[in-house]
């Protein structure tokens, strides 16, 4: 058994070497190279299981340890001082079972240095891995038997016990409750006043309270084309994260599409004007099964899902979709991102698919049918457009020829004029326009933007309107393409990345920073949404009023307005945000950047009021005390720093420093007597400190009849049974307590918010789940009167507001 320890041990020192060069998140699916795909897939097997390998060897660790404690005793008087069997074996073990790096690799997808031959690393990765299969399965069976008696073991030496599972026990005696994140023991304290009567086996009620999506701020303008259109009922449709958006802006109400378990990509609107069709990625479920990529057809009045299109036949996502013009929408085309990207054609009504083809190794960026012609699809992309002829159960390809023309690097997009020609536009800023029916240039409008011509509407009386990359502008043109008007996106909203026709004289244009402005070319533009551009974490709650901060990795600061549902203000800051706060005063708040900067700034003005910088990593925390005296700045340096603050949060002084963490913080609360503090770390230790002096409490008399003011930290007594099963302790990354102390939201890695009865102090406590992120849930907050939920998506720079019902 030591030898296989050992041989684990060595496996999992050298960590996965594929870890360096593979980033999923980075991957393209329309780079065509099959080699990155298996190293991708390759990639993430391997992680998991030498992941795997070294959570065992944790658990095994301390299952050791406790047994080692139990052998001494019953061999105390026999063999004294002699080494015992499981001491022999605790020798090949590490201390600290937990690396900080895996955590710090799942959480912020950072990876090590690479060594100069990452092919050959990673085949030898492979190699490596492939050959621990059999040492894995003989370790988990070795483990499991040790575990097994380090229960009974222990239970007859231990005191008394109250045990629910393997994974949660409760001390009586000593008063606390212990679970175990992957192996990792983590001991919390049980408040004098419950140790009497508490048992693990009490069931807990399920809450009353339910939340109810409001509001869904941003729009996917970053990546995402062709996905914004006015329906008849006055509403624009639109998608952010997995939520399709109906938003009726005159009467400031959205309405919800809550059919997609992951990120929507694509949108059509079906001739009758009232059926849409939207694809999604490739997603994957909690318990990691892939979640197919597919089309749902639903009714935009009922919002009842009609079909759903090509589960098992799209692969990685599907891009680009769009319904039959001139045979009744009877016809469906999507095109997805496998290597070939293939070009399908659907009757929808059926279910059933009529043709597929391979559209092209490079990116394809739109397809759609032509208006006139029921069996004439139209795709353009990277160097290329074709017109695609449905001929029973094929598709043929003319290939559209540039000829003397300009070739362009990319055809951004096109539409159809009145009279059937084609018109394009593309990276080189041209629009062209192609004969109806034929596959030639017949007219050039050059250089009609500079940069790229992101896209093209047609509107109703014929004319055209065209919006710019580089330049920003959009631009309307006659029946014959001459210029006839423009305006310009202002900067802070970014290139224009779709234009939809309004009601009269009207416009709406998404851009590319996650924005939709409406306008005329008789009028300015006004945004009407707007949202985050970057991975997003930093949220925090006005002390008094329905104002709340976001802070992104874009490095922009919004201070929003709840019942406008629009920013009050917004700054733009010289480092990524990372964590916000607000002081009791509600007059600043503080926000934490990715540098270890920090900064405090005014609420109404917006003005910088002060600059500080702790160390050289991520501030993942700036929590005010609840008497306004204290400042504490949780860093991933492992330290907590602990400022004073004067002149109502507008003068800062260091007053001492938190040291002890073996792992970066992660979360941390404030008694309510503004002495003391708890924190949780990435090892998942939780740690008490008195504020004034930063000093460590080690004695549990002292911090088990704490209250706290707040309830953030995702380890503690209070909250532990919004742990699931077997859960990794990253899978949880906030946590939030209402203001009447009734309820408790949590925020997850698989885009779920769930809603507890607080206190959760029971294992695998009953809750609510609500999906509409499409990405790990980063942060939650309940607003000062508990009526609404602010939650924050990651990777998809969404805010969802919920009213709690």
């Amino acid at each position: 058994m030591s030898e296989r320890i050992a041989s684990c041990g060595n496996l999992c020192d050298k960590s996965s070497l594929l870890l360096r060069y593979c980033n999923d998140d980075n991957f393209s699916a329309g780079s065509g190279m099959e080699m990155d795909d298996r190293l991708a897939h390759l990639e993430q097997r391997v992680q998991l299981q030498e992941d795997e390998i070294q959570l065992l060897k944790a658990a095994l660790a301390d299952a050791l340890r406790r047994l080692g404690y139990c052998e001494e005793l019953t061999q105390a008087n026999s063999r004294k001082g002699a080494p015992t069997k499981v001491r022999q074996i605790l020798q090949a073990l590490p201390s600290k079972p937990l690396a900080n790096g895996y955590v710090e690799h799942k959480r912020m997808g950072g990876f090590p240095s690479s060594p100069s031959s990452p092919k050959k690393e990673v085949l030898m990765s492979i190699k490596r891995k492939s050959m621990s299969t059999e040492r894995l399965s003989t370790v988990r069976k070795e483990m499991a038997d040790t575990r097994s008696r380090t229960t009974s073991s222990s239970s007859s030496t231990c005191g008394k016990r109250d045990s629910k599972s393997k994974e949660c026990t409760f001390n009586a005696e000593d008063g606390y409750v212990r679970m175990f994140l992957r192996g990792r023991p983590v001991t919390m304290q049980v408040p004098d006043q419950l140790r009497e009567n508490y048992s693990l086996d009490q069931k807990v009620a399920l809450t009353d309270r339910k939340l109810k999506l409001q509001w869904v701020y941003g729009y996917r303008g970053r990546d995402c084309r062709s996905n914004l259109f006015l329906l008849p009922t006055g509403e624009i449709v639109y998608f952010n994260a997995s939520i399709v958006v109906l938003y009726n802006v005159e009467e400031q109400q959205q309405r919800h599409y809550l059919g997609h378990n992951d990120d929507v990509k694509c949108l059509a609107i079906h001739p009758d004007m009232v059926t849409i069709a939207t694809g999604q990625v490739a997603g994957t479920s909690k318990d990691g099964k892939l979640l197919a990529p597919h089309v749902r057809v639903w009714d935009s009045v009922s919002l009842n899902t009609l079909h759903v299109i090509g589960s098992g036949v799209f692969d990685r996502a599907v891009s680009c979709v769009a319904f039959s013009k001139s045979n009744g929408g009877a016809y469906l085309c999507a095109v997805d991102d496998a290597n070939d990207h293939i070009l399908s054609v659907w009757d929808w009504q059926k279910e059933k698919q009529i043709a597929d083809v391979k559209c092209s190794n490079d990116s394809v960026l739109g397809a759609v049918f032509h208006p006139m012609e029921a069996k004439l699809i139209v795709t353009c992309g990277k160097s290329h457009i074709n017109f695609w002829t449905i001929e029973g159960n094929t598709l043929t390809k003319r290939q559209g020829l540039f000829e003397k023309h300009e070739k362009p690097k990319y055809v951004l997009c096109v539409t159809f004029a009145e009279n059937g020609d084609a018109i394009t536009g593309d990276s080189s800023g041209n629009i062209y326009i192609w004969a109806k029916g034929g596959s030639r240039i017949n007219q050039v409008v050059a250089g009609a933007h500079e940069g790229g011509v992101f896209s093209l509407c047609v509107l109703k009386n014929g004319t055209l309107v065209s919006g710019g990359g580089k330049d920003r502008k959009v631009v309307l043109w006659d029946h014959e393409y001459h210029k006839q008007n423009e305006m310009v996106v202002p900067e802070a909203f970014g290139p224009v990345r779709t234009v939809a026709e309004g009601k009269q004289d009207e416009l709406f244009v998404g851009t590319t920073k996650n924005a939709i402005l409406q306008g005329s070319f008789s009028g300015a533009l006004t945004p009407i949404v707007q949202g985050h551009t970057d991975e997003l974490w930093g949220l925090d709650v006005h002390p008094s009023t329905e104002q709340f901060v976001t802070c992104g990795q874009d490095k922009q600061v919004h201070l929003w307005d709840v019942d406008s549902h629009q920013p009050l203000w917004s700054k733009t800051i010289e480092d990524p945000g990372r964590s916000a706060g607000f002081h009791p005063g509600g007059t600043v708040f503080a926000v934490g950047t990715m540098t270890g900067r920090w900064l405090v700034l005014d609420t109404e003005t917006r003005d910088l009021i002060s600059m500080h910088t702790d160390g050289n990593e991520i501030i993942s925390n700036v929590r005010y005390s609840p008497d306004g005296a204290y400042l504490a700045v949780g860093s991933h340096d492992n330290f907590v720093y602990i400022y004073a603050v004067t002149e109502n949060g507008r003068k800062y002084s260091r007053l001492s420093k938190c040291t002890g963490h073996s792992s970066f913080v992660t979360h941390l609360d404030w008694s309510t007597n503004s002495q003391y503090i708890v924190t949780n770390s990435g090892d998942y230790e939780i740690l008490y400190w008195e504020a004034s002096t930063g000093k460590h409490i080690t004695s549990a008399e002292v911090v088990r009849n704490l209250e706290w003011a707040t309830s953030t930290c995702v380890l503690g007594f209070g909250v532990f049974g919004i742990w699931p099963d077997g859960a990794d302790g990253t899978d949880i990354n906030a946590v939030c307590r209402s203001n009447n102390r009734g309820v408790l939201a949590s925020g997850d890695d698989f885009g779920k918010v769930r809603l507890f009865s607080y206190p959760c102090s029971q294992p695998r406590a009953p809750s609510h789940v609500y999906g509409g992120h499409s990405s790990h849930v980063t942060n939650v907050a309940f607003l000062h009167d508990d009526s609404h939920l602010l939650s924050t998506g990651g990777k998809d720079t969404s805010i969802l507001q919920w009213a709690l019902v």
